[in-house]
């Protein structure tokens, strides 16, 4: 084959994932990124390392990915040569959703760079450290790119969805009374399908 497409998880997830998405690329390799630390700057270097790896061996490198999967596919690879993109519950502005959850955590800016880390009550660890990566690493993203998102998303608002959207002229599609996390019988059978009419390259 000389096409591959890198999958890149979710937190939480795994690189095993990108078997249940393999049905969609018939005449492509879809190849699982693993990582486990979840901060940019390690992640990045995992995520260059699979992607170098495929230039080599194949013509064409496409991407989908789920989550923080997203940011982290284009943090690393803004400037690589990507045919296509997938991206499902995306997170695409990570420095507003760090803002937001120092709201939840009832925290400030300020008091973030004090303390360096901020432990949340919802299981995030804030980082400043992570802020200002994210401040001085901004995205721009040019790939042709097919977005999934649902509209109960808690981690990423409809206008901020909307917003990269029309900047990044991706194409959007929207799941009513859907999760961030696509999962139940529902959520999944409307992935399914949003899969097999976006797979047609």
């Amino acid at each position: 084959m000389d096409k591959a497409v890198l999958y890149l998880h979710g937190k939480g997830g795994s690189a095993a994932e990108a078997e249940q998405y393999r049905k969609y690329f018939k005449d492509a390799d879809v190849i699982g990124v693993a990582y486990e630390v979840d901060v940019p700057w390690v992640v990045e270097k995992q995520v260059r390392e699979a992607y170098e790896k495929a230039a080599e061996n194949y013509k064409q490198v496409s991407v989908i990915a789920n989550s923080i999967g997203a940011y982290y596919a284009m943090n690393t690879l803004q400037q690589a040569n990507i045919e296509k993109a997938w991206f499902i519950s995306p997170i695409v502005n990570m420095e507003r959703l760090i803002l937001d959850m120092l709201g939840w955590a009832h925290a400030t800016e300020q008091m973030l760079q004090e303390k360096g880390e901020i432990a949340t009550t919802f299981g995030e660890t804030l980082s400043w450290d992570y802020l200002c990566y994210v401040r001085t690493h901004p995205i721009v993203w040019t790939v042709s790119t097919e977005i999934l998102y649902a509209s109960g998303d808690h981690l990423t608002a409809h206008q901020t969805i909307e917003h990269f959207a029309r900047a990044h002229k991706a194409n959007l599609t929207v799941m009513e009374d859907g999760e961030h996390w696509f999962h139940t019988k529902e959520q999944l059978a409307f992935l399914d399908c949003w899969m097999q009419s976006r797979t047609d390259w």
